[in-house]
C-alpha cells in the first residue's frame, strides 16, 4: 500500500518538474493575467493530489489539462459573474448625496443671487426676475413691458453676464 502512494507522490512531483511551465503557458493564455494563473496553476497541482490513487504515468498529463481547463472555466465564470454583479450596482446603487447641505448651499446662491439682482438698474433686474423667476420668455416679456424684443434681450445679456461675473467673484 505504502509503495503505492510512493509512486503516486513520485508522479505527482514528477508531473509538476515537468508540466508546470506548460500548465501555467495554458492557462496564463486563456485568462491574461499572470498572477491570477500562477495561482491557477498551483491549483491544478493541489487538485491532482486528490486523484493520486488513480494516476499513473500514461494519464497524469491529461488529467492536468482537465483540471486546468475545468478551473479556468470556473475562474471566467466567477470574472464575468463580478463583472455583471459590479455594472449593476454602479447602475442601480444611489449614490449617497447630503440634501441638507446641497440645501444650504443651494439657499446661499439664490440669497446672494437676490443681493446682487438688487443692485442691477430696474428695468434688468424686472426682466432678469421675469425669465429667471417667473420663466417667462423674451417675447413674453418684451409684450407685457411694451418694449421691444431686441432690448429685452439685450437686457437679460446684460444681467446675466453680470451675475456669471458675481458669482465667478465669489467661489
Amino acid at each position: 500500500m505504502e509503495t503505492t502512494a510512493y509512486t503516486s507522490d513520485n508522479i505527482i512531483t514528477r508531473s509538476y518538474e515537468e508540466y508546470h511551465q506548460v500548465i501555467l503557458n495554458y492557462i496564463t493564455y486563456r485568462i491574461a493575467h499572470r498572477y491570477e494563473a500562477e495561482d491557477l496553476t498551483q491549483d491544478v497541482f493541489v487538485r491532482l493530489m486528490d486523484y493520486k490513487q488513480m494516476l499513473r504515468p500514461d494519464t497524469v498529463k491529461y488529467f492536468l489539462f482537465t483540471i486546468a481547463r475545468n478551473l479556468v472555466t470556473d475562474y471566467i465564470r466567477r470574472y464575468y459573474k463580478k463583472q455583471e454583479i459590479d455594472s449593476y450596482l454602479y447602475d442601480f446603487t444611489v449614490t449617497s448625496s447630503n440634501d441638507t447641505e446641497e440645501k444650504i448651499i443651494a439657499d446661499d446662491l439664490m440669497a446672494m443671487e437676490r443681493t446682487r439682482l438688487a443692485a442691477m438698474p430696474e428695468q434688468r433686474r424686472l426682466i432678469y426676475t421675469l425669465n429667471r423667476f417667473e420663466d417667462k420668455s423674451s417675447p413674453e416679456i418684451a409684450s407685457e413691458l411694451e418694449l421691444s424684443c431686441r432690448t429685452v434681450e439685450n437686457h437679460l445679456f446684460l444681467g446675466r453676464r453680470d451675475m456669471r461675473d458675481f458669482f465667478r467673484n465669489c467661489i
